[in-house]
Order: structure tokens, then sequence, then C-alpha cells
């Protein structure tokens, strides 16, 4: 197996994601001690929940994130935690964004995600494809008779 490969008490796995998520009216605000402040933020929210941060952005007014997830980690709850967390904090912690944001919302709704590695869908299906296994459809049962 490669060592790329994460192990868990009963899973290895390698789950990388692009995660990117924007400011409410897409407001350049994320410059200066807002983005540390970000970037830290979400530092110790990935930590906290197991997620190794490959490669991370703050831009002006969005946030770029590749990560590898464990299994039991959704990816809903994580950005919900991150935006949430850091929403919070951000408004409670730089006076100028209160005025900006006064609605208590500070990132847009919503989030970009996509699923990154190494090995595409056609190699799975070809692996697939050629185990010693019996049809049904797309689906196939090892040690099954043809019917």
């Amino acid at each position: 197996m490669s060592s790329d490969y994460r192990h868990g008490s009963h899973t290895v796995f390698t789950i990388h994601l692009h995660l990117v998520w924007i400011t409410k009216y897409r407001k350049k605000v994320l410059e200066g001690a807002v983005a540390y402040r970000v970037r830290d933020m979400i530092r110790e929210i990935c930590q906290a929940e197991g997620v190794d941060i490959i490669k991370g952005h703050v831009s002006q007014d969005h946030c770029h994130l590749l990560v590898s997830i464990p299994p039991q980690v959704t990816i809903s709850r994580l950005v919900q935690r991150i935006k949430g967390k850091t929403s919070f904090k951000l408004l409670s912690e730089f006076q100028h964004l209160r005025k900006t944001y006064w609605g208590r919302h500070f990132w847009a709704r919503g989030y970009f995600c996509c699923s990154s590695g190494n090995v595409t869908d056609e190699v799975i299906k070809q692996y697939i494809e050629g185990q010693d296994l019996t049809s049904d459809d797309n689906f196939k049962l090892e040690g099954e008779g043809s019917e």
C-alpha cells in the first residue's frame, strides 16, 4: 500500500477534497489580521476534526482548501463547523466587520466541493471489471454461477 494512505483503528483511507466558499456579497474583507485569523481558526478546526490540510489559500473574498478527511467526518458537517465558528469569532473580534455584516452572516450560503485523487473512475471500473466475477448488470458477485 502507498504511504499516502491514512490509517484509522479499523480503516485505511485516502479521501482528498477541494473545498471553496466565499464571503457574503463577495466582499473583499479577508485581508490583514482578518485573513491571518481565518487561517488560524481553519487550522484549529481541521486539527480538532482529524482533517489534514494539504494546501490552503485565503483570498480576499474566498477560501480554498485541499484536505484529507477521515471517513467518519462528513463534508457538510466539516464545512458547517468551519464557516459557523469562523463567522461567529470574526464578527465578535473585528468591529469593522460587524458594520458590513450586520445580519450576523459572514459567509455566503453554500460551498463548492470536489473529490480529488490519483485514480479515476475509469481505472476503478476497469479494476472491478477485471475481477473473476459473474455479471448482473453493473453489480457482480464472486463465486455465483451465470443465470
